[in-house]
């Protein structure tokens, strides 16, 4: 009963110097070379953005623009992953469970097919705004 008691209370203690280290972590301030790093990532953005929207003569079309560039961008790791889960499911978990098997195949089928659609959906818009609006 008195260990019990004991190593309740030291983990009371832990807890409690854990809780105050955290406190103390949360209140000090960004350090200037994070926050103009910071201050420097959204101007590059906010510039990219103009530049879509001058280059688009619209404001819509430029916006619409920028997202489908960082849908572009993001989907290729996004998807990468997903093949891989998929290959797993297929190739390795797969030869003990058959319905795993199947459902790889589906995992691989389906991101493959999201890259070509995240690959190809920027190009479609740039083309049909260039030559289709007129």
């Amino acid at each position: 009963m008195k260990k019990a008691i004991v190593i309740l209370t030291i983990f009371i203690v832990l807890i409690g110097i854990f809780a105050q280290y955290n406190v103390q972590a949360a209140n000090e301030v960004i350090d200037d070379e994070t926050e103009s790093k910071i201050i420097e990532i959204k101007d590059n953005q906010a510039k990219s953005l103009e530049d879509y929207k001058e280059k688009y003569g619209s404001d819509a079309y430029g916006l619409v623009a920028y997202i489908l560039n960082l849908v572009r961008i993001y989907s290729i790791p996004f998807c990468f992953l997903g093949i891989a889960i998929g290959a797993i499911h297929q190739y390795v978990i797969g030869i003990r469970k058959l319905d795993t098997l199947e459902k790889g195949m589906g995992l691989i089928v389906t991101f493959v097919t999201i890259l070509i659609i995240c690959q190809v959906l920027p190009l479609a818009f740039a083309v049909f705004v260039k030559f289709g609006r007129g």
